[in-house]
This record gives structure tokens, sequence and C-alpha cells, in this order.
């Protein structure tokens, strides 16, 4: 039974205008104060550098995913009013969509050992101005170099967009403390369904308008110039090289975080021999299997079987993006309450809010793949709940690598997310070879129900070989030097 009073180890309150920071140790339950005020009242230069990376995704993301939207309008001479946009006649339309992920796993593992060495602010700039400069150059591209050249400029910014995430936990590593773990590092990844429905919308907007879609693309690139600026200004690798954190926030980060060993030896043997890595591993596989056949090919299954086309309403294409972003963000603060306030330990929410993340899209699968063509409304309430459920996965083992490596978390990360960007390919890659007739339910089913599997092995894979504590080989270097001494 838990008790009514407990000792806490770490309550950081941060008041802006005083500019006033203090450490509590104990506090009741019974407090005056509700939980909410308690959050919020924590401000720091922390959560500064974590909005930055909330907006560096929504921004990449947007880039992302707005070339599906634009590529409509650059092969549609209706998309806009304006007689003098350019519209294109291209066949290759699928190549140019996947060219942007052709590079995308390739740097990832030698952006995290980059990183490590040369910091994540360097990168992340770097790897922004790319993006920012291309985007802008894809209109004048498209115009010299027809399909082809934006075939190259799409691949260059999937090379450049490999160095986001393994750069971005190495920031969320060295600026988040264990107590604020699973709220702060939710918020920096509730950017990537933020990124989808905004990128979508305003896309959608612009190529429709007087301007027409070069301005899309104008818009993103003044978007990535504008987060550059910022993030030089007011960014930082880690709290020790940022030049106005105040001393009692670094502390409180640094005695609070588990990173100490930022520059060393990578230790690939403990790493690749250790079962709480491979939980991790073959997670990042399962979600990623699943939620690559979800995004591409359940609006074909809901047009050719459902006879529904989820593409013509916009509003309703965007809902299960919103609600993933909206369970990012709870679950992110509900484990962490729940967590320091004792009620779960870390293993119990990590696995918790992982299971919610994969068994949920599981369910929303195996209803859907046997649900009655006529059966629109229950359809779209299952597809909300396969996307977005799969929210809650920012609180499972998207932040575990954080949990057992502070100090390698990077490449842990780079090295998942570079495997599972290959495996996405298989459920698009199963539709072909299955899915011989796209109104053949019973043959959709199968994509379904293999996807559902993979969710289901992957999160018992997690459950049973997760862990939740600093693995040995974190610190490799520091007990070297003990074992000389």
């Amino acid at each position: 039974m838990m008790e009514k009073s407990f000792t806490k180890e770490y309550v950081f309150l941060y008041n802006v205008e005083n500019n006033f920071c203090r450490s509590k140790s104990t506090y009741d339950r019974k407090d005056t104060r509700t939980w909410l005020n308690r959050t919020f009242a924590a401000i720091g230069t922390r959560h500064v550098q974590v909005l930055f990376m909330f907006a560096l995704l929504t921004i990449g993301i947007g880039m992302r995913v707005q070339f599906s939207v634009a590529l409509v309008a650059m092969t549609d001479r209706t998309s806009s009013k304006n007689p003098d946009v350019p519209v294109y006649d291209w066949n290759n339309k699928g190549v140019l969509l996947s060219s942007f992920f052709w590079g995308y796993a390739i740097l990832q593992i030698v952006a995290a050992l980059m990183a490590r060495v040369h910091g994540s602010k360097v990168l992340l700039i770097a790897s922004m101005a790319t993006n920012a400069v291309i985007c802008c150059s894809i209109p004048t591209v498209a115009k010299l170099m027809g399909s082809y050249g934006v075939m190259a400029c799409r691949a260059i910014m999937g090379l450049a967009q490999g160095f986001f995430y393994p750069s971005i936990y190495g920031v969320l590593t060295n600026w988040v403390p264990s107590s604020e773990r699973a709220h702060l590092g939710s918020s920096a990844l509730a950017g990537v369904p933020f990124g989808i429905i905004t990128g979508m919308s305003i896309t959608g907007f612009i190529s429709a308008s007087w301007g027409g879609w070069p301005c899309s693309f104008y818009f993103y690139g003044m978007l990535g110039f504008l987060w550059i600026i910022g993030y030089y200004v007011a960014g930082a690798s880690s709290p020790a090289l940022h030049p106005k954190i105040t001393e009692k926030e670094k502390t409180f980060i640094e005695n609070d975080a588990s990173r100490n060993e930022t520059k060393a030896k990578v230790p690939w043997t403990a790493i690749m021999t250790s079962p709480a890595f491979w939980a991790i591993f073959f997670s990042y596989i399962g979600q990623s299997w699943g939620y690559q056949t979800l995004l591409s090919e359940l609006p074909v299954y809901m047009n050719k079987v459902m006879k529904f086309n989820i593409e013509t309403n916009g509003i309703l294409s965007a809902t299960p993006y919103l609600i993933m972003f909206i369970i990012i963000i709870f679950t992110g603060y509900f484990s962490d309450y729940l967590i320091n306030n004792e009620y779960l330990t870390v293993k119990q929410s990590r696995c918790i809010f992982n299971s919610l993340a994969t068994f949920g899209p599981a369910i929303g699968l195996v209803a859907l793949s046997f649900m009655p063509e006529t059966a629109v409304i229950p359809c779209v309430i299952m597809l909300i709940i396969a996307v977005g459920t799969q929210g809650a996965s920012s609180s499972g083992f998207e932040i575990n690598s954080m949990d057992i490596s502070p100090n390698f978390a990077e490449i842990l990360i780079a090295f998942s997310n570079a495997a599972s960007e290959v495996f996405s390919n298989l459920g698009p890659l199963a539709v072909q070879f299955v899915v011989t007739d796209e109104t053949n339910k019973a043959q959709w089913r199968i994509i379904f129900l293999a996807a559902a599997a993979s969710y289901v092995l992957t999160s018992t894979i997690f459950i049973i070989f997760m862990r939740a504590d600093v693995q040995p080989w974190n610190n490799t270097d520091k007990e070297n030097d003990e074992n000389k001494a």
C-alpha cells in the first residue's frame, strides 16, 4: 500500500520573473498546489531546448510529408487558380515519393558518432540548413532539371535528415533529467504527428492559393532558416555549453542526469550482446513495419474495399495524427507523474505505455480487417485507434534508450532507427505480392493481421527483455579506471 506521504528526490521549481531556482526534498500529496501547477512552475533553459527539438521535428517532418501533397498540385492543372503556376507531366510519382528515404538510413550511425565528438548543435544546424536551401530550390530545379533533379533534391534532404534523430537524442540525454524524461522527451517527439498535420494542411492550402505549390516549398524553407537563427542564438548541445543557463538549473540537471561519458569509446560488443538493447531494437522494427503499413496502404484499403475515400476529407485524414499528438503529450506527463509519485516503477510505466502503443494498433487492425464494407464510422474509429494509440510509444521504447544508457543513447537510437527504416518497407512490399486484387478483402486481411502480429510479437519481446536501469556497459571507461586504481 502506498503511503500518504512520501519522499521525492527532485522537485525543481523555476521562477522566471525572480530568476530563482530551488530544490525541495519532500512534499505531501495533500499540498494545496495541484500537480499541474507544480509541473508548469518548472520553466527553465532545458524546456527551451526541448521546444527547439519539437520545432525541429515539426518543420523537418513537415518538409518530408508536404512533398506528397505538393506533388499532386505539381501534376494537376486545376490545383491553383493561377494559370502561371507551372504544371508537369510526370509519370514517376512513386519513385519521386520514395527518393527521400534512399539515403535516410545510411548516415544515422555516422551522425551519432559525430554528435558525440562535435556536439549535436552543429549537426542539427547543418542538417536543417541543407534541408532549407534545397526546399527553396526545388521549384527552380523542377523547372530546369525536371523530375530527376527533384528526385536528387529529395534524396539529399533524406540524407541530411538522417542526422536529426541521433542528434536530437544527444540533446535530450544531455538536457533532460531522469525525473522529467517521459514528459520532456515526449514533448519533443510530439513534433512528428504535429509536423504531419501541419505539413499536409498548410501545403494543401498554399497549393490551392494564387501562389501555388512553389510557395509551399518557399514557406518551409523560410521556416527552416528561422529555426536555424533561433537555435544558433539560444540553443546548446549541453548545459555546460549554454552561456545563459543559471548555475542552479545547471547543477540540478547535472546532478540528476546519468550521462557523464560523452566521448567514451563505444562498447560495441557489450551493446550488441545486451538483451535490453535488442528489446528496443525489435520494438523499432515492429512499430515501423506496422506504422508504414497504416500510413501508405490503409487509404487504399478504405477506398477499394470499404468504398470510402478518406483522402478526399482533409479533416478526417488529420484526425488520427491529432489524436496521436494528444496521446504523446498526455502519456508523457502521466508517465512521469506515476513514476515520480511512486505509483509505478520506471519499468512498469515503460511496459504499460509501450503495450498501449502496440496492442492498441493491433486491435484496431484486426477489427478493421473483419469489418463489413458498409461500416464506415466503425472503420474510421478503428483507424483512429490504430494510428493514435501509437503515440504512447514515446513513453515506452522510444525513451528507454535514455534509461539504459544515457552515455550511448544516440548510438542505440541510430542503429535501431536505421534498421527500422529498412524493415518499414516490408509492409508495402508484402502488399505488392499478396494483394493482387485491391478489392479483395481476404487478401488485405492477411496484410493487416501480419502487421498486427508484428506489433504483438515485438511488444512481447520488449516486455520480457527490457530493462529500466542503467546498464553496466554505460560506464565502461569509468569502470576500467576504477579497476586500474
